[in-house]
């Protein structure tokens, strides 16, 4: 039987439609990512950008269009995807430590029957557990509460969940905003380990000086203004159709766009 040429694309969106109350907030998107590469969504307030990754995790109805996983519906493939929410969606006072948070990755793809009928980690599950900590410098963290957390922390432990779920595809709402420097760089290490390993990584941003760290960039306002490697895809143009033209903005597009030449 002949192999479906598409199963070896990581994720493949065709004509994706997504409407509130009769408003369109997403338009005929379509895209397909490439393993091994990180894709930055970048666009203003209200452009949709939480809400793709919202649809592509089959997580809103589809007006139109579809979503596939390696050749598969995303409903199928569900446990090959992590997704990063946005910080101020979490309920921080729900009383979990930080492993327990981290071991939640783990649900749904473990062998062992006992986990999946009463969600109890084994040591195997355990250990993927405490090495994705390590990872990200939270090692000395796993028995604290989530929210005596600092607001990097938290996206760290997140990032964890997600590590440690061993998916192959990442999607990750926002996971920049609110940290600082160092952990910021912690994340971009991580993402380079990621992508060296071919997974495939979409993120969601508002800064546009990490222009130069994207593999490709997807300029998104309801529709795809543009998508490609950035210098290619981050025109002045483009940068003005998406953001209406606000020039501190194309600054700094062109600031990150010139670090890469």
């Amino acid at each position: 039987m002949a192999s479906d040429a598409g199963s070896t694309i990581p994720l493949h969106a065709r004509n994706l439609t997504v409407s509130f109350a009769d408003r369109a907030a997403l338009r005929s998107i379509s895209f397909q990512l490439q393993s091994g590469t990180l894709t930055g969504i970048i666009g203003p307030n209200g452009a949709g950008k939480s809400t793709l990754l919202r649809a592509l995790l089959g997580l809103l109805p589809l007006d139109a269009g579809n979503v596939k996983a390696f050749g598969l519906p995303v409903a199928k493939n569900r446990q090959r995807i992590a997704y990063v929410p946005q910080k101020q969606t979490v309920d921080w006072d729900f009383p979990v430590t930080v492993l327990d948070v981290v071991l939640m990755g783990r649900y749904g793809r473990s062998n062992s029957r006992l986990w999946r009928l009463l969600r109890r980690p084994g040591e195997t599950d355990r250990l993927a557990a405490e090495q994705a900590l390590a990872q990200l410098g939270m090692s000395d963290f796993k028995d604290r509460h989530i929210r005596q957390l600092s607001g990097g922390q938290q996206q760290r432990v997140f990032l964890a969940r997600a590590l440690c779920q061993e998916a192959d595809i990442l999607l990750l709402d926002e996971p920049l905003t609110g940290v600082d420097v160092a952990t910021e760089e912690i994340i971009f290490s991580l993402i380079d380990k990621l992508t060296a390993a071919g997974k495939t990584l979409l993120l969601v941003s508002h800064d546009l000086s990490i222009l130069d760290r994207l593999h490709q960039v997807m300029l998104l306002n309801r529709r795809i203004i543009a998508i490609g490697p950035p210098e290619q895809a981050a025109t002045k143009n483009n940068l003005r159709q998406t953001y209406g033209g606000r020039l501190a903005l194309l600054d700094q597009a062109e600031a990150a766009l010139t670090k890469m030449k």
